[in-house]
């Protein structure tokens, strides 16, 4: 894909279990540092979406 991927500023330097992401135009592409060949498409208003619910805690367990 050619894509300069970016890690989570929260992931360790170990560079496992790293969420990355990558953006071309309008498409957004995310990926886990451990299978690099699977690879989730969003556009980038569905994506803002996502982290913004990520941030406000929606996607939290309750334990």
């Amino acid at each position: 894909m050619g894509q300069q991927w970016q890690k989570s500023s929260f992931s360790g330097a170990g560079g496992e279990n790293c969420v990355e992401i990558a953006a071309r135009g309008e498409a957004v592409f995310i990926r886990e540092s451990d299978d690099p060949n699977v690879i989730t498409v969003a556009d980038r208003r569905k994506f803002a979406a996502l982290i913004a619910g990520v941030k406000a805690g929606d996607f939290d367990r309750q334990t």
